[in-house]
C-alpha cells in the first residue's frame, strides 16, 4: 500500500460517539449564551448546518454550506462572529477530551507507516474546522505534521458516506485508489470507500454499524489487529 487513510473518531481516537455529541452540543450552547445566542436555537442551527455539509453536492465548500445555512437562522451577523466559534475550538472544546479514550499505539502506528514510505491521510468526516481536528488529533497523541493530507470543512466539498468524498481525496492528494486502504470504525461511512477500489479495514473497538451489516465482508479486528495488518500489508 502506498497510502493509508485513517478515520479519527472511534479509530485513532477511542470515543463513545453519542456521549461525545451530547457533551459537545451542551458545551457549545453554554459557551455562546454570553454572545446572545439562544441555546436551543443554536443547537438546531448547528445541526442544520451539519446536514447541509453532509448533503453537499460539491458546488461549495463544506465551510460555505455550513455558514450559509447557519445564517438563515441568525442572519448575516454570524459572518462577523465566526471568530467566536474558532475561539471555542481553541478553548472549551478541549474539555471534551474527557469523553474520549487514548490509544498510545496510534502515534507509533502512524509514524511506523510513514517510516515504511507510506503516505498517511487523516480522513475524518469534514464537518468540523481544522482547529477542531487539530484538537482531537492532540488527544490521540498526534499532530498535523503526522499527516500528508487532512480533510476538514475548509478544504472539502463532500462528506461521508458520499463516495465523492473519497474521490475528492484521491484527486487532492494525488492518490490511486488501488494503492490505498481506508481504516475506520463506521461500517456505512468508512467501508463505502471500497466501492471506489480502495481496500478497507474495519476497526471494531468502537464500531458503528447502524444498519447491522454482516461485517464478515470486510477485513476487521481491534486496534492492535489493525496495526499488525497495516504494517504487514
Amino acid at each position: 500500500m502506498k497510502t493509508v487513510l485513517f478515520d479519527l473518531d472511534g479509530t485513532l481516537l477511542p470515543m463513545d460517539q453519542d456521549k461525545f455529541t451530547k457533551e459537545y452540543f451542551g458545551r457549545l450552547a453554554a459557551y455562546f449564551v454570553p454572545y446572545g445566542y439562544d441555546p436551543k436555537q443554536l443547537v438546531n442551527a448547528v445541526m442544520g448546518g451539519t446536514m447541509a455539509m453532509i448533503n453537499n453536492d460539491g458546488s461549495r465548500t463544506n465551510e460555505q454550506a455550513f455558514w450559509q445555512t447557519f445564517a438563515q437562522t441568525f442572519g448575516e451577523k454570524v459572518y462577523n462572529e465566526i471568530g467566536f466559534f474558532e475561539e471555542f475550538y481553541l478553548t472549551d472544546f478541549n474539555n471534551l477530551k474527557s469523553c474520549c479514550g487514548y490509544t498510545p499505539q496510534a502515534n507509533s502506528l502512524v509514524k511506523g507507516l510513514k517510516a515504511q514510505g507510506c503516505k498517511v491521510i487523516l480522513a475524518s468526516n469534514p464537518v468540523f474546522p481544522l482547529a477542531a481536528h487539530r484538537a482531537r488529533m492532540g488527544w490521540a497523541g498526534l499532530d498535523v505534521s503526522d499527516f500528508d493530507y487532512i480533510t476538514s470543512y475548509e478544504n472539502s466539498r463532500y462528506c461521508k458516506p458520499n463516495p465523492d468524498y473519497y474521490r475528492e481525496i484521491m484527486a487532492s492528494a494525488g492518490c490511486n485508489p488501488q494503492d490505498c486502504i481506508m481504516a475506520g470504525n463506521d461500517v456505512t461511512e468508512d467501508m463505502v470507500a471500497r466501492t471506489l477500489g480502495l481496500k478497507v479495514y474495519l476497526v471494531t473497538d468502537c464500531i458503528i454499524n447502524r444498519k447491522n451489516e454482516d461485517i464478515s465482508a470486510y477485513p476487521h479486528g481491534n486496534f492492535a489487529e489493525m496495526s499488525d495488518y497495516l504494517l504487514k500489508i
